[in-house]
């Protein structure tokens, strides 16, 4: 007498919940906490269903704590995937949970899991939804259409939120580190938990100066992203300094200007007002445009560099779907993971995606619309850099085009421009000998085809065991105008036998 009994079809399905929290949470997600509790509290007879959408797991469980501790009540969690299939086996599980609330009232956090069509997951939930009378939180990562659900969006911290918390970690350290602060909030978007652990990573060296804590703080932000961006996108390994990129002086004062947009974010956006003016097209976006091999990848491997950010590169070919709604959620989970690390995302080749419209004629047309609208809109608000490459910028939407806050063309090298690649392109510990770089910008080539050409030359030099040499150059240069077709002009190697 007096034991608290266990079901035994419940025990291993639905699992209670540790309701130990530490966590404050900021005034937005106590206000959605207090509106749901209201919500269940105003009920009369069947209990209405709470819907909390947001990509962020550990803040799902940490406001559903809190709504059941307000509540007064135990909270019990069901992984969606656990939900039984068969009819029957449903209709036991809802019974034996209603039974375990009629003898001990209780909250069902439910926490959908993503995978699935984004169709099929409401038709799994809504039969299991529906049949029970009693209080159920559904957690998902994106809104799901249920019947008789009260639905709150749960956004992720704003600027001034997460500004808020990060003064708030430091506030014992004797520096000033307002301004490295204000980039940390401004850059990455972190959660109240997130924040409080990369603080506590980096707290126990105060005797650091001011300068080294924050850039230990940007790495540890920086690497957030990572896990979940990896399987989502190819992370490219960012080498290439500044110095070492050759692009036309106008074309480089426009990648300039985008370094400049990222770091000075925070001061015009927050401190100058812009922000809280008009919210909309302040995601910082920028079209490469060029031929292939003239450094448009390169470029963003420069300002990533520069920024100290990683490069994700995205293929749309992949991320598009034929499942309808699937690649809106493609995108989704791309953008929502990149925020928490404030990274470069480079979409390749914009023109298989963003050529210019035609009329709808069916509904894979209009779904091919939405699809576009839906990547616009999540670059527009991505308070990261979102770059996208084309090959033909001719062949683009001029509406989407004027959507876009940079653009810069990469126009075919020069003569003298191929010398400077040249002279850039072999690394400080190639043993090279006679190499006459005005001679070698000769070469109709782009910096794409000098890198190839050097790497190659470097291999047959070295199984000559002898220094990189024009010889070495001129049988690569032959081995890559054979994979385009093309021949060596006599004008392109004129001279060369003169040293």
């Amino acid at each position: 007498m007096g034991e608290s009994y266990h079901d035994p079809i419940l025990t291993g399905t639905i699992t209670p919940v540790s309701m130990l929290t530490t966590t404050v949470l900021q005034p937005s997600y106590e206000n959605i906490i207090d509106q749901a509790v209201s919500v269940f509290q105003g009920a009369l007879k069947s209990q209405p269903i709470i819907q909390l959408c947001t990509p962020e797991r550990e803040l799902q469980g940490e406001i559903a704590i809190h709504i059941s501790q307000d509540l007064n009540f135990p909270l019990y969690h069901l992984p969606s995937d656990a939900i039984p299939r068969d009819r029957q086996d449903l209709q036991r599980l809802v019974m034996r949970w209603q039974r375990w609330c009629a003898l001990s009232p209780s909250l069902l956090w439910v926490e959908v899991n993503e995978s699935g069509t984004a169709e099929s997951r409401p038709s799994l939930l809504s039969p299991f939804l529906q049949s029970l009378q009693v209080p159920v939180i559904v957690a998902t990562e994106e809104r799901l259409f249920l019947p008789h659900t009260v639905t709150f969006d749960v956004e992720a911290l704003q600027y001034g939120e997460q500004l808020e918390l990060w003064q708030k970690a430091w506030q014992d350290y004797p520096e000033d580190l307002g301004q490295y602060l204000s980039s940390l909030a401004a850059q990455f978007r972190l959660s109240a938990i997130m924040i409080e652990t990369a603080s506590a990573a980096v707290r126990s060296q105060l005797d650091l100066p001011p300068k080294v804590i924050s850039e230990r703080l940007w790495e540890f932000c920086r690497l957030q992203a990572r896990p979940e961006l990896e399987g989502l996108a190819q992370r490219i390994d960012v080498r290439t300094p500044w110095e070492d990129f050759v692009l036309p002086e106008r074309e480089k004062g426009l990648l300039q200007q985008i370094l400049i947009h990222v770091r000075r974010q925070a001061t015009v956006y927050q401190n100058w007002g812009f922000a809280a003016k008009n919210q909309r097209g302040l995601g910082l976006t920028a079209l490469f445009a060029g031929t292939s091999g003239t450094g448009k990848t390169t470029a963003a491997e420069v300002l990533a560099h520069e920024l100290h950010l990683d490069l994700f590169r995205i293929d749309l070919s992949a991320v598009m779907s034929k499942y309808i709604g699937e690649t809106e959620k493609n995108l989704r989970r791309i953008f929502d993971a990149a925020e928490k690390g404030g990274g470069i995302l480079l979409f390749d080749e914009a023109d298989a995606l963003f050529g210019s419209r035609t009329e709808v004629k069916d509904s894979h047309d209009r779904h091919a619309n939405l699809e576009v609208s839906y990547l616009l809109q999540r670059m527009e608000a991505y308070q990261g850099l979102a770059i996208l490459t084309t090959n033909f910028k001719d062949n683009l939407d001029r509406a989407f085009i004027r959507r876009l806050r940079f653009i810069v063309n990469f126009p075919y090298p020069k003569a003298p421009e191929r010398s400077q690649i040249w002279q850039r392109v072999f690394p400080k510990q190639t043993p090279t000998e006679g190499l006459n770089f005005k001679k070698l910008g000769q070469l109709d080539v782009t910096g794409g085809n000098i890198k190839s050409i050097a790497l190659n030359a470097a291999f047959l030099a070295a199984d000559a065991e002898e220094p990189v040499k024009m010889k070495h150059i001129l049988e690569a240069t032959r081995t890559e105008y054979l994979k385009w077709g093309r021949s060596l002009t006599r004008a392109e190697t004129q001279g060369w036998d003169l040293f």
